[in-house]
């Protein structure tokens, strides 16, 4: 009866209208499904995906906290360690029937649509729980369809996991300001604070702040948040969270900014530039307290510096027993912060006087001895076509000296003729085989000058060189990661009798008095080899010091190449490596550095370096078992004879303002010690007799080639090697 009073034409409109509602629910599941994205099996794995990994120190302190992951990777807290005021405001605040629904709360999301409806506008959201985790794992832009999405994928997720696994995660990844994500981090943010410590009221403004992190920022006000707190507040009183709302409400909100960390980043760069797959945590050699201390000193040494125009600095402290670095600080007094982009510890520079040691070790490897004499006065050597004439770095010469106190007076006329006696390439060879790849020019390139540091290499290179000489000779690598440290024997680079030999003149404060004086920063209670360097004009003042165990690199100047203001590696530097010294020295048991056991220990006579008969005044002295006293002159081996001028393919220019007959081209030796008579050969024929060494040979044009035969104390005369020129 009711079919027949209904028009035909409504029916057939229903029997469409229902068949349309039945294919767009089709298409409309059908489209869903697709749509949808598969829910993790494990939601661990899915924080494991990381952009930066957070670095510990050797005791496992975090020394980076990066913001800047997707994730929450680094302070994540079990359900059960999370108080559980703080997990139920969470569940009043944004999703109350959390324990009761399947994913999706459709009694909270009709509520929502008619409150948007009356307010012409969208003022709630009703997201569940689950639908904010599907948000985070599945992120899409804001709209109804990707709410719908949403929806389903959460029935899907809670399938999939329980709901303490659900909200666990919920409370570790929930994103707040400043990029932090999760409440502990929130805690730290805004409070300073673990969640442990937290008070009521602290634990309830976290929930709030999830809504509107910006609108609520508790730096700027914390009176914006109140209003909203105190409604949750009273809720939770209802719910049974909290006991008593005013006292709750009465509480403070203290925003504490976090305490300040480490800077790091320069050493963070590094590590992750030697780590090939990097995980959610990183440990490393760097020892968290000593990288403070040594940061401080630093900053400090700058700070007091910086009217005599130190702007920048570096840090190294490493153990070289065990090859690991425990500090990398870089140092910056500069107040514009560009530099700081620069790690000064990678920073090639050229290194002063702190190549000697590696120039006489291996002197002492072909032949010299502690207690060889080397002649200290003025010395030119050809660069290029022209003359370079060195000197002392205080203008003093000091006539014959033992190799002891050349280098332990860091002497430069001594150090080049060492530079010459060993040779550039072989010397080159050694460097690089120490670690110190900065050094990539060819031996022509760098001459003799090596010797005083007319190179450039980085404060790092330079400490694994000096941790190879405190090693006995041994190279390894130094390590940045306690995984990698190296165990491995590594590799010989000088004898263990030569670098323990080294260390001892380094450590020795009488061989350095003449230049140095006695005390001062150098000196340390606990036996300690140490060398200086000082660049030219000051541009770069170093120290490179170690004692049993530990090894201490520090490095002053200025990053756009400035000169420093009379600054050197003993003014300025030192003070920063005595300091750190007197904190290592406080915690390990010292012993003084140790000798080689094939070492042999002679009397020497002061003057002579021969083997003392008891008539002399003597000292005792060190020796390799190669390399033992003689009793004839055995600094006859430092003095090789060789023409200081003219230099190799030197071009000298006639003054035509003054007569032929009247202008002359002195020939000089690079030394006159023990000079008996030199027969000076000019084109391999005789041209002059002298008892000197040297000789003014009348000038005249053309292409020569000169040689010195030179008759000394030694058994037989020396003959130069030759030297061509021209004349125009």
């Amino acid at each position: 009866m009711l079919s027949s009073r209904v028009p035909r034409w409504l029916r057939q409109a229903l029997r469409v209208a229902a068949a349309i509602s039945v294919l767009a629910a089709v298409v409309l599941a059908v489209v869903t499904e697709r749509a949808m994205r598969p829910i993790p099996t494990d939601l661990h794995a899915v924080v494991n995906q990381i952009n930066k990994p957070q670095l510990l120190d050797r005791d496992h302190r975090p020394l980076t906290v990066t913001f800047q992951n997707q994730w929450n990777v680094h302070q994540q807290v079990r359900l059960e360690r999370i108080p559980e005021v703080l997990q139920h405001a969470f569940i009043l605040a944004e999703d109350k029937r959390f324990y009761q629904h399947a994913g999706i709360d459709w009694t909270a999301r009709v509520n929502a649509l008619l409150q948007n409806i009356l307010a012409f506008e969208g003022v709630r959201g009703a997201s569940t729980i689950s639908e904010q985790v599907v948000r985070m794992v599945h992120p899409r832009p804001r709209s109804v369809w990707a709410r719908w999405l949403e929806g389903w994928e959460a029935r899907l997720l809670e399938r999939q996991f329980d709901k303490a696994t659900i909200l666990e995660f919920y409370l570790n990844q929930v994103p707040y300001a400043a990029q932090r994500r999760g409440v502990a981090q929130a805690a730290a943010y805004y409070f300073d604070r673990d969640l442990e410590t937290l008070s009521e009221k602290e634990m309830l403004a976290l929930a709030v702040l999830v809504r509107a992190p910006s609108r609520f920022d508790l730096y700027k006000s914390t009176a914006r948040i109140e209003g909203r707190l105190n409604l949750l507040i009273d809720r939770a009183v209802d719910a049974g969270v909290v006991t008593q709302a005013m006292s709750v409400k009465q509480q403070t909100l203290t925003v504490q900014r976090p305490s300040p960390t480490l800077d790091v980043q320069h050493f963070a760069q590094f590590v992750q530039s030697q780590v090939a797959d990097p995980k959610s945590q990183i440990v490393t050699t760097l020892d968290s307290p000593l990288q403070f201390l040594g940061q401080e000193l630093l900053n400090r040494r700058l700070s007091q510096l910086a009217t005599q125009q130190v702007q920048h600095g570096a840090l190294i402290v490493v153990d070289h027993q065990q090859d690991e670095v425990l500090v990398w600080a870089v140092g910056n007094a500069d107040t514009n912060p560009e530099p700081t982009a620069y790690d000064t510890l990678l920073v090639k520079r050229q290194p002063g006087s702190t190549l000697k040691p590696f120039v006489y070790a291996s002197a002492l490897e072909q032949g010299w001895t502690a207690a060889t004499l080397i002649d200290d006065s003025p010395l030119t050597e050809g660069v290029g076509r022209g003359v370079h004439a060195y000197r002392n770095y205080s203008n003093k010469y000091y006539g014959e000296v033992p190799l002891r106190e050349a280098l332990g007076n860091s002497l430069n006329i001594p150090a080049i003729k060492a530079a010459q006696y060993v040779g550039v390439e072989p010397l080159l060879a050694r460097l690089h085989a120490l670690g110190i790849r900065d050094l990539a020019l060819r031996s022509v390139d760098y001459g003799h000058g090596i010797a005083l540091g007319n190179a450039e290499l980085s404060l790092f290179q330079l400490a694994e060189a000096y941790a190879a000489l405190a090693r006995g000779g041994i190279y390894r690598p130094l390590s940045v990661l306690t995984s990698a440290a190296s165990k491995a024997s590594g590799q010989r680079v000088f004898s263990d009798a030569a670098s323990t030999l080294i260390a001892n003149i380094l450590s020795d404060a009488d061989a350095r008095s003449r230049e140095f004086g006695r005390g001062g920063a150098l000196h340390l209670p606990i036996q300690t080899a140490v060398k200086t360097g000082t660049s030219s004009d000051y541009r770069d003042a170093w120290v490179m010091a170690f004692n049993h165990r530990y090894l201490v690199g520090v490095w002053m100047g200025n990053l756009d190449s400035q000169p420093m203001q009379n600054i050197t590696g003993s003014t300025g530097p030192a003070m920063v490596m005595r300091a750190m010294f007197n904190e290592l020295n406080r915690h390990t048991a010292t012993r003084p550095l140790r000798l080689a056991r094939d070492l042999q220990r002679h009397a020497v006579c002061i003057d002579s370096g021969l083997i003392s008969d008891g008539n002399c005044a003597s000292r005792d002295e060190w020796f390799l078992p190669t390399s033992l006293p003689a009793e004839k002159r055995t600094h006859e081996q430092a003095l090789e004879y060789r023409l200081a001028q003219p230099v190799d393919q030197m071009l000298v220019a006639r003054d035509p303002r003054i007569p032929d007959e009247f202008e002359a081209l002195e020939l000089r030796l690079n030394q006159s010690e023990r000079v008996q008579q030199v027969e000076w050969l000019v084109n391999d024929k005789l041209v002059a007799t002298t008892h000197t060494a040297h000789y003014d040979w009348p000038l005249q044009g053309g292409h020569f080639r000169v040689q010195a035969r030179v008759f000394s104390m030694a058994a037989r005369p020396m003959l130069t090697p030759a030297v061509s020129f021209t004349v125009r």
